[in-house]
């Protein structure tokens, strides 16, 4: 009785993040969706690009930024260095000669958080925006990024990451469209449960200062919905990145990504203090889906402890087996999922056994 019930708990949990969930979150989002009461606003704006060693992609990024369709005398530029030693901070400096919306941050060692933090306190926009080095923004995004702050109950604002075609095997393209979808259904409901770093927008009063190990992308939605707040997301908004080349770098950058995340869930309190449909969904979509390699270990041990007792469990184990399969045997889908999956665990015992770190380094493949 016991090993059914873990057969049933751990594929249960997995059928209910990866496709109930998701499946209810939009159907809750079409009889009880709560509007945002968008309007075309021109706040003040400070643009944060976090630098570390950036000189390939930091001109293009300032450039793109200078030439968005938004008052100048109503925008300013701050890369933050993270003590870059290439020759990110004198491109900068090149163009803050030039035009005084661009100044250069300089900061010591610390990670992009307190890169972050360093740059607003050194700013003065009503609205803070952020963006990765590597992005570019389409040129009316700001416009549709500040819009929702019209009203009063918004705090954060993400806008939708599109991710070009990869030059190898990374297919990390269809899980983020699915991603973009999911977060479009939350942000209805009222708040979505993550951003991405290459747009987003806080408004400076509600801008919290975290933990430098934490990021943004994961602890400001639910820090901000814990004080009432509402994080929500604009798919007209648009970024676009290069994701990166194979699915294995992919794997690489997933596992130093999935030990922020499980600090931030296991140590970030995140299960405090929050409203009880916000709760649902923080497990549902966030502490299940980091949860999914190990699921899927449970779920493969119990299927073969079973196999001899019913063709039921016999062909669940052939099904998982035959994923496997697929996996080694070619670049793919079935290889992204089954990759993305382990480095869930091998982020949790990574976090476990040697903490994690505040600094971060470019990802392969894309710049």
């Amino acid at each position: 009785m016991l090993l059914r019930a873990i057969f049933l708990a751990s594929a249960g949990a997995l059928a209910w993040t990866h496709v109930g969930y998701p499946a209810a979150a939009a159907a809750l989002a079409r009889v009880r969706r709560r509007a945002v009461r968008a309007e075309s606003i021109e706040p003040t704006v400070s643009v944060i690009v976090a630098a570390h060693d950036e000189e390939a992609v930091i001109a293009r990024r300032i450039e793109n930024l200078l030439e968005l369709d938004y008052p100048p005398e109503k925008l300013e530029v701050a890369v933050a260095s993270d003590a870059s030693t290439d020759g990110t901070d004198e491109i900068v400096e090149g163009f803050a000669s030039s035009d005084s919306r661009v100044r250069l941050v300089r900061c010591p060692r610390g990670g992009k958080v307190l890169a972050q933090n360093r740059a607003v306190r050194e700013t003065s926009g009503e609205i803070l925006a952020f963006s990765d080095a590597n992005a570019t923004w389409a040129r009316e995004a700001l416009r549709k990024l500040v819009r929702s702050f019209a009203d009063a109950d918004v705090a954060y604002v993400c806008g939708r990451l599109v991710l070009r075609a990869p030059d190898g095997t990374n297919r990390e393209g269809a899980y983020w469209r699915f991603e973009t979808w999911l977060r479009e259904q939350e942000s209805a409901l009222g708040s979505i449960t993550g951003g991405n770093g290459a747009i987003y927008a806080v408004r400076r009063e509600d801008y919290p200062e975290v933990d430098a190990r934490f990021g943004h992308d994961l602890s400001l939605p639910y820090l901000l919905v814990q004080r009432g707040r509402r994080a929500v997301f604009d798919p007209d908004a648009l970024a676009y990145e290069k994701p990166s080349r194979d699915v294995e770098d992919e794997y690489r950058r997933k596992v130093r990504m999935f030990e922020h995340c499980w600090l931030i869930t296991l140590r970030g309190r995140m299960f405090h203090d929050t409203p009880p449909l916000y709760l649902s969904q923080l497990v549902s979509h966030r502490l299940l889906r980091y949860g999914s390699g190990l699921l899927h270990l449970t779920l493969l041990g119990s299927s073969a402890a079973l196999a001899a007792r019913s063709p039921f469990f016999r062909a669940a184990l052939a099904a998982q087996l035959a994923v496997l399969a697929a996996a080694a045997a070619r670049p793919g889908l079935a290889r992204y999922y089954v990759l993305v999956s382990w480095a869930t665990v091998e982020a949790l015992v990574g976090y476990l056994r040697h903490g994690v770190p505040a600094v971060w380094e470019k990802a392969e493949g894309t710049r």
